[in-house]
């Protein structure tokens, strides 16, 4: 519990706790001017009071007080913690944009600047378990490497085919960037941040442009180098480019710090843009716990000559306050709580293989089954349903299954049901960019020319897609290939997006 954030919703039902207090207070001066107000000597008021049952301990006007005060502080809305919107990841959204220029090549970071960085960004995913991180390389020309993703293994196998010389173009597309993870994180809750790893920098008048109008993205700037040995790294540049895109800026140590450096840079970030946009109606209103010592306040009033049963209290209080929830008996729960309701619960607790068994709505059931990994199950209940967002999320599991062309059909349904649906375009988007840059892979490996082929490595794995082109599905082949030759990938689908890009 954070006491920091804790506050009152509807803080105007704490008068009642005054009427409480007042109530109480006129009841109690009442009672004990009784002896006072009735003419007998004080002496012997004692002798002359009849204590029957009930006169000892609390009392009606005790049980009443206590039941109105706590009634409204749970109306008041008692509340520390928020209600974030549906399925969103409390976690800051990071991409990480690293430089292929060729001085990433230097070794006076061993054992190079680039191995440096990319050693960083793994152990970054690592340290961000969980957590959606995107890649962007860029020299001359920024590209798009990997959206937002908590796959590790993916990220991790797009990281070591970064090299120097996957990119044509000379120069730091800072610019392109800063516009480029805009883009990817339109789709995103606000509170993204982009980290530059880098050891130089443009001019900074287009960057300063650039990180403006780039709202609620954060700038880190990661120098990757040193400026003490021959050929280091340009300081005054760098600290320019910090200054124009308005960034923090860090260097490189190799050490643990750096992680602590980024990870909490971008969760500050995030969490003060959620700060910026919060309100009384994005906070949990935990008053309905209160509604448990209510009832058994109401419970006690029953009782004869309203005296309380201290022993059951004890054994009550111990028995609830010290059972985990998920002790509590399977058929206890279903008295209380629809089977949707329990798999929201175990939803909300990140147990998301229980609550697919849970829910009975097919859109939820495909939601906490795509959140544990279960595509082919995620994808049995999304298809149960004709709606803009069941059609997006089929295209999500296709793509997870490597279906692109079925992810292709599933973006533009959903796109007739609900027309410039942004989450839909862009992911139809990079589908369709990937897709291009498969098949202009394909084309390029056969029309390699003989002594090409002869001596590049991985030319007997080249030979196999060939043959296997008129077999099998042609997400299949792209798959294939991909796995086995990411960094041919990558070179052809930057050299596709240059040409795309010359006017």
């Amino acid at each position: 519990m954070d006491l920091s954030a804790f506050h009152f919703l509807r803080p105007w039902f704490l008068l009642g706790v005054a009427l409480a207090i007042a109530l109480w207070a006129a009841g109690r001066g009442q009672r004990a001017g009784f002896g006072r107000n009735s003419g007998i000597a004080t002496g012997l008021l004692p002798y002359l009071v009849v204590h029957t049952a009930g006169t000892r301990g609390p009392r009606p006007l005790d049980m009443v007080a206590a039941m109105l005060a706590l009634g409204s502080v749970a109306a008041a809305g008692p509340a520390w913690q928020r209600d974030e919107p549906e399925f969103l990841d409390n976690v800051a959204p990071l991409v990480v944009a690293v430089d292929l220029s060729a001085t990433m090549n230097a070794t006076d970071v061993p054992p190079s600047r680039l191995e440096a960085a990319k050693h960083t960004v793994r152990d970054l995913a690592a340290r961000r378990a969980g957590a959606r991180t995107g890649l962007i390389a860029y020299a001359g020309s920024s590209h798009l490497v990997l959206p937002p993703t908590d796959d590790r293994e993916l990220l991790d196998l797009f990281v070591q085919a970064l090299s120097t010389d996957l990119i044509d173009r000379d120069g730091r597309d800072v610019p392109g960037v800063i516009d480029l993870t805009a883009q990817v994180l339109a789709a995103e809750r606000a509170g993204g941040t982009l980290l530059l790893m880098t050891d130089g920098a443009p001019a900074p008048e287009q960057v300063r442009q650039r990180a403006q109008a780039a709202d609620n993205l954060q700038t880190l700037v990661m120098a990757v180098g040193n400026t003490e040995a021959q050929g280091g790294i340009d300081e005054p540049a760098l600290r320019a480019l910090a200054r124009a895109a308005d960034a923090p800026l860090g260097s490189l140590t190799g050490t643990p710090d750096d992680l602590d450096w980024i990870t909490l840079h971008a969760q500050q970030h995030f969490e003060s843009v959620q700060d910026a946009d919060a309100g009384p109606a994005h906070w949990k209103d935990a008053g309905y716990w209160l509604c448990w010592p209510l009832a058994l306040l109401a419970l006690l009033t029953l009782r004869r000559g309203w005296r309380v049963a201290w022993q059951a209290c004890v054994f009550a209080g111990v028995f609830l306050f010290t059972v985990p929830p998920e002790a509590r008996a399977d058929g206890l729960a279903d008295v209380f709580l629809t089977p949707d309701q329990q798999g929201r619960l175990a939803f909300e607790r990140g147990e998301y293989s229980a609550a697919a068994g849970h829910f009975q709505d097919p859109y939820w059931k495909g939601r906490a089954a795509y959140s544990a990994g279960d595509y082919a199950a995620a994808l049995t209940a999304f298809s149960q349903q004709t709606t803009a967002e069941a059609y997006f999320y089929v295209g999500n599991t296709q793509v997870r299954l490597r279906r692109y062309d079925a992810a292709l059909g599933a973006y533009d349904r959903a796109l007739a049901l609900r027309p410039g649906w942004e989450p839909a375009l862009v992911n139809r988007g990079i589908v369709t960019r990937l897709l291009a840059a498969m098949s202009q892979e394909q084309q390029g490996d056969q029309a390699d020319p003989p002594d090409q082929t002869i001596a590049d490595k991985t030319a007997k794995a080249g030979e196999l897609s060939k043959v296997q082109v008129q077999q099998a599905a042609s997400e299949d082949i792209w798959l294939r290939t991909l796995t086995l030759s990411p960094a041919r990938f990558l070179r052809s689908k930057f050299a596709v997006q240059d040409a795309e890009r010359q006017p």
